[in-house]
C-alpha cells in the first residue's frame, strides 16, 4: 500500500474526451478552473494545482469501460475537432492520424491520456512527479 495520496478518476463517469474532463475537474481538481485539453491535464499532474505536489496514485476505476468509449470512434471525433482547429502547418500530421484512426490503427484518446499519465510516473520523462497511475 502507497503512502503517497490516492486520487480516483470514476470510469463510469466517462464516455467522452469532454466528460473525461469533467472528471478530472470533479475528482483531481476539485473547485478548480483548467484548460480543459491534454497540455492543460499534463500540467495538473504536476501538482500544485490542486493536486498534490508530492505525488498521488491515480486510480482509474471501471477504466475498461473508459477504454472502450475513448476508443476509435472517439479518436475520429476528436481528430476531426483537431483538423478544424489546428495551424495550417500541422494539417497533412492530424489528416494522416485521422486516416489512421478510421482505419483502427494507431493510438486512441484513452491511450493519449494513458501515455500523459504515465510520463509523470517513474519511468516517464516527468518522474519527480511521482504519480503512479491503476488501472482497475
Amino acid at each position: 500500500m502507497s503512502a503517497d495520496p490516492e486520487l480516483v478518476i470514476d470510469g463510469s463517469r466517462v464516455w467522452s474526451l469532454e466528460s473525461f474532463w469533467d472528471e478530472v475537474s470533479r475528482s483531481l481538481i476539485p473547485g478548480g478552473w483548467w484548460g480543459r485539453n491534454l497540455d492543460a491535464f499534463n500540467d495538473i499532474l504536476r501538482g500544485g494545482f490542486g493536486t498534490p505536489e508530492g505525488g498521488f496514485v491515480l486510480r482509474w476505476s471501471e477504466s475498461e469501460t473508459s477504454r472502450a468509449f475513448l476508443g476509435y470512434p472517439e479518436t475520429i471525433r476528436q481528430l476531426e475537432i483537431r483538423a478544424d482547429n489546428c495551424h495550417p502547418d500541422n494539417i497533412f500530421r492530424v489528416a494522416a492520424q485521422l486516416e489512421d484512426a478510421k482505419q483502427g490503427r494507431g493510438p486512441t484518446v484513452f491511450d493519449w491520456i494513458v501515455e500523459i499519465i504515465r510520463e509523470h510516473g517513474e519511468a516517464g520523462d516527468e518522474p519527480k512527479s511521482n504519480v503512479r497511475l491503476v488501472l482497475d
